[in-house]
């Protein structure tokens, strides 16, 4: 559950194609695939609607090769790709009324 909380959450950073790391920097990943190379730009300390903090941080190192759907950058409240919380956190998972858009986790 909290792997796939951390991926709905939108914060984590995901390779779209294969390809091998040419360099990790704090504020971009650069990815070099089949035929190109691609810049996938990091959030670096910007302000969210909800006045917060986000910011995310490279997991990969480079020279690695990578595949599709790896994890790259962690971001709030995320390591590894998964939801932490911190030690001995009880979490419950209510559907309201059988709907999905009033889930949530408590």
């Amino acid at each position: 559950l909290e792997r796939q909380v951390a991926l709905d959450s939108g914060v984590l950073a995901i390779a779209e194609h294969e390809g091998k790391i040419i360099s990790t920097d704090t504020d971009k990943i650069i990815l070099s695939g089949n035929r190109d190379t691609l810049s996938i730009p990091l959030v670096m300390y910007q302000r969210s609607n909800k006045n917060t903090c986000m910011h995310q941080k490279p997991q990969v190192q480079r020279g690695k090769c990578i595949k599709k759907g790896q994890i790259l950058a962690d971001g709030a409240a995320t390591v590894g790709g998964e939801l932490a919380l911190g030690k001995n956190v009880l979490v419950a998972y209510m559907p309201w009324e059988g709907y999905n858009s009033e889930d949530a986790v408590l």
